[in-house]
Parts: C-alpha cells; structure tokens; sequence
C-alpha cells in the first residue's frame, strides 16, 4: 500500500468510526486510551507554566546556559506541580502542562502557579546570580490557568503518539501563559470564582487577584497575580 492509500484510509477511517468514550476519575495517560476513536471524559483544572522571552534567551546567551536555564525552570514547576497533587501531561520546549483533578482542584493549581513565582524570583534567579556576577540575565515567565471538561483521545501513530486534550481549558490556559509577564499568573473568572480564601487574599489582607479584560477573547473576564506563596 502507498503512503497515499495508507493516510487515506486512516483518514475515512477516523471519521466513520463511531466513538467510545467514559468518564475518567483520575487523569489519563497513554496506556488508558486506545489510537481507535476511543476517549475519556474528565472535568479538570489546566496549568500551563512557560517561559518568557525564550527566543531572546536562545539568541543572546550561550546554549549551555539557556540550558540550565531551561532545566532549572522546569524541573522547579514539575516538583512544584507534583506536591499540590497535578499531574505532568506535556513537556512542550520552554514549558509544561499539568492537570489538577478533584474538589479543590482549582485552588491547588493557583497555589502551584503563585510557588512556581517564588521559584523563579527566589530560588532560581538567586543562584543563577550567584553562579553568574556578571550575567544581566532575568528569568520571566508565566503561567495559566483555566478550568472545563476535556475530552482527552490519543493522537499519532503506533510506536509514536501522545494525548491530546480537546476542551477549553487546555487551550486557554495556554493563551493566557502567553500574556504579559510582568504579572506572572494569570487564571480565568471560573478559576477565581472556585478558589479558597487562603488563595485568594494575601497576608497583607488584600486580593491577590487583580481583574482585567481580555479583549483578544471577546472582553473575557480574567485575573491576573504578581503574589507568591514561598515553600
């Protein structure tokens, strides 16, 4: 069979099967979901967590060191997403994707982006500093957050696929990662609206949360942070 038969077959193939789909308690990984029309259901809070500025990073530094300027970043938000209980779902170059599940599901996720800003600003920015005296490099970054039902299939072919997660929140929280890093954490109303006291107003007694329009989303209604909660 030629490559044009094979992608036409599989392509008429997709579209004629009838989908299974379910819902899913805990988040799916690439052995719970079959390459056939087969998907799960689950109603889940999306983190995004990127770097800012990477393309100036690539072109004005060595690669060593954007480098560990990558590694830093990443493995912080990773260990950073595992101990409010997400689940890493995607390494994409400069950032990650995490999934929070459960009744406090959007707390945990604005909890995780607020430490992920103290990594950043305190732990990460400090020693780069000190390993580097004469290195002027500022690390920014962002991350976004936004909370629906997705509906999660698996994309590819045998031997080299991976999820994909079809739903809103996995897209918006992805946009908003892209905004002004100048406020690091941004979440949409729906997140805002479910959060708990203790993430939502500071020590200092006042919101964290500052209210903008998103005039690129039809005037949407989101929040943005510069707070971080140290570890």
């Amino acid at each position: 069979m030629s490559l044009k038969d094979d992608l036409e077959t599989r392509v008429k193939e997709i579209f004629k099967q009838q989908w299974t789909t379910r819902d899913g308690t805990v988040v799916p990984d690439d052995t719970s979901v079959k390459l056939s029309n087969d998907a799960v259901k689950i109603k889940a809070t999306v983190l995004y967590a990127d770097l800012a500025d990477s393309t100036i990073l690539v072109d004005q530094y060595k690669n060593w060191f954007a480098a560990e300027i990558y590694k830093t970043f990443l493995h912080c938000a990773a260990k950073i997403v595992s101990s409010e209980g997400g689940t890493i779902t995607a390494y994409d170059g400069d950032r990650i994707m995490a999934v929070f599940l459960g009744d406090s599901k959007n707390t945990s996720a604005a909890r995780c982006a607020l430490k992920i800003n103290w990594s950043a600003k305190q732990l990460i920015q400090k020693f780069k500093d000190e390993q580097y005296a004469n290195n002027s490099y500022k690390l920014f970054h962002v991350c976004g957050i936004d909370t629906s039902e997705l509906f999660v299939a698996k994309t590819g072919i045998r031997g080299a696929n991976d999820l994909v997660w079809v739903g809103r929140a996995a897209n918006y929280a992805a946009k908003l990662a892209a905004l002004d890093h100048n406020k690091p954490t941004w979440i949409t109303k729906e997140v805002y609206d479910m959060l708990h006291n203790n993430a939502k107003i500071g020590s200092d007694g006042k919101d964290m949360w500052v209210k903008h329009t998103w005039n690129a989303m039809n005037n949407m209604e989101i929040y943005a942070s510069t707070y971080h909660w140290a570890l």
